[in-house]
């Protein structure tokens, strides 16, 4: 057996049933490491969690690898995995997170049919893959069974400490604000305030086609001179 077959076995060996010991979080890109690094920093410091593995997937996104001692059921890991979703992932858009229980063996290191390679990467690296979270070449296993080494596996206790800490900052975490743009005072000119919608950059596009569509029936095209 390779050292890095040893240390993939250590971590996240898929045992005979169907609960296993891997669990990704992964963040397609543009917005990739930028967000990622937010959970993978919260995890160690907020949930004091031992600290996942970095992936590239090898095609679009960016990847934390956690290891449990213990294989969980599908049920547990993704109460896990949503929690991290929610409490450091909140601003990214939901399409661009992906969260699942996995045979780590079979996805990294490995050829992904785009010809390139999914692989671990260290995180004083991981910026230099933000815009292209491959390998071009066939990663070396000496160089990924190091960067496993230190990687330790979270213990039954503290993972369901940690799902029981995330539940808990779900229920306390204050309801979303509305996204609608309101007049800032009720008496304000409904034109005027249009207007003032129409043409802030800040506000969503959608809104401000709303608002130049509701000026259309007035509006008096210029006079050519």
């Amino acid at each position: 057996m390779t050292r890095l077959q040893a240390e993939l076995d250590r971590l996240y060996r898929h045992e005979a049933s169907s609960n296993g010991r891997a669990l990704v979080l992964e963040v397609v890109q543009p917005v990739g490491w930028d967000a990622l690094s937010l959970a993978w920093q919260g995890v160690q410091a907020d949930l004091e969690l031992p600290a996942p593995a970095i992936a590239v997937s090898g095609v679009d996104a960016i990847q934390l690898w956690f290891s449990v001692e213990a294989p969980v059921d599908a049920a547990q890991a993704h109460a896990f995995l949503d929690g991290l979703r929610a409490r450091f992932l909140a601003d990214v858009p939901p399409a661009r997170v992906r969260t699942w229980p996995a045979n780590a063996l079979a996805r990294v290191p490995a050829l992904q049919a785009t010809g390139n390679w999914s692989a671990f990467v260290s995180p004083d690296l991981i910026t230099v893959f933000s815009d292209t979270p491959w390998l071009d070449i066939e990663p070396g296993d000496e160089g990924q069974a190091t960067l496993l080494r230190p990687l330790r596996s979270i213990a039954p206790k503290a993972f369901a400490d940690a799902i029981a800490r995330l539940r808990e900052h779900a229920q306390d975490a204050p309801a979303p604000a509305p996204t609608r743009e309101e007049p800032k005072d009720a008496g304000d000119d409904p034109r005027a305030f249009l207007l003032r919608v129409m043409n802030d950059e800040r506000v969503d596009m959608a809104l401000r086609i709303e608002a130049a569509k509701a000026l259309l029936p007035g509006w008096t095209p210029p006079t050519c001179r």
